[in-house]
């Protein structure tokens, strides 16, 4: 029987190694999710560990002429609802539901912690670092760091916005751009969520 060859050149063999990659990566994060929906992963191994899985689903589907991932799962025959789902949003559900902390309530060492995560974004900005490459970590960062507060009151609804701006993030290419209009609106958002942040810590002194 004739050996049958999936590649003839190192191109050819480059892509189909980059589509195997993603392959798994897909259904590690599969396995993942439904792991932690089981309770079998704790929120921080699970935290970990999804954020690496999200990165390196990113950088891989770029190799791949950055396909549509859904129509991915299709060709492949994938079950992978999770792991689709998880990559529309682009953070860990500790995250993006705000179960995730890694200090805990409003100690000294965790508010100074979210005071540094404004401040970054907000220099960031202000320096025209705009990539997305550069605010999504950021961003994830400072709405971590929200999410662990314990001060904050109910009405606070910056978290949501954060979260909306990860998913419009997650959306674009790695190396895209805010736009002057985006990058100002998000300037002024960051400004307020800052303000009200530490209206709450004055509630509570």
């Amino acid at each position: 029987m004739d050996e049958v060859k999936l590649y003839n050149t190192s191109a050819e063999r480059e892509a189909y190694e980059n589509k195997a990659a993603l392959y798994a990566i897909i259904l590690s994060l599969e396995h993942l999710e439904r792991a932690f929906a089981h309770d079998s992963v704790s929120a921080a191994e699970y935290t970990a560990e999804c954020s690496k899985l999200l990165l390196q689903c990113k950088t891989v589907s770029q190799m791949v002429d950055n396909p549509d991932l859904n129509k991915f799962a299709d060709q492949y025959r994938l079950n992978c609802s999770a792991a689709l789902h998880r990559l529309k949003i682009g953070v860990p559900s500790t995250i993006e539901h705000g179960t995730a902390s890694g200090l805990s309530g409003n100690n000294g060492r965790h508010v100074a912690k979210t005071v540094q995560d404004f401040i970054t974004i907000s220099d960031a900005l202000n320096m025209n670092m705009t990539s997305v490459d550069r605010l999504h970590p950021l961003l994830t960062d400072l709405l971590q760091s929200l999410n662990a507060a314990t001060s904050l009151p109910a009405d606070y609804t910056w978290k949501a916005t954060f979260r909306d701006w990860l998913i419009r993030l997650n959306k674009m290419k790695a190396s895209d751009e805010l736009d002057e209009e985006q990058s100002r609106q998000l300037l002024f958002e960051v400004g307020q969520a800052y303000a009200e942040f530490n209206a709450s810590l004055d509630a509570h002194e």
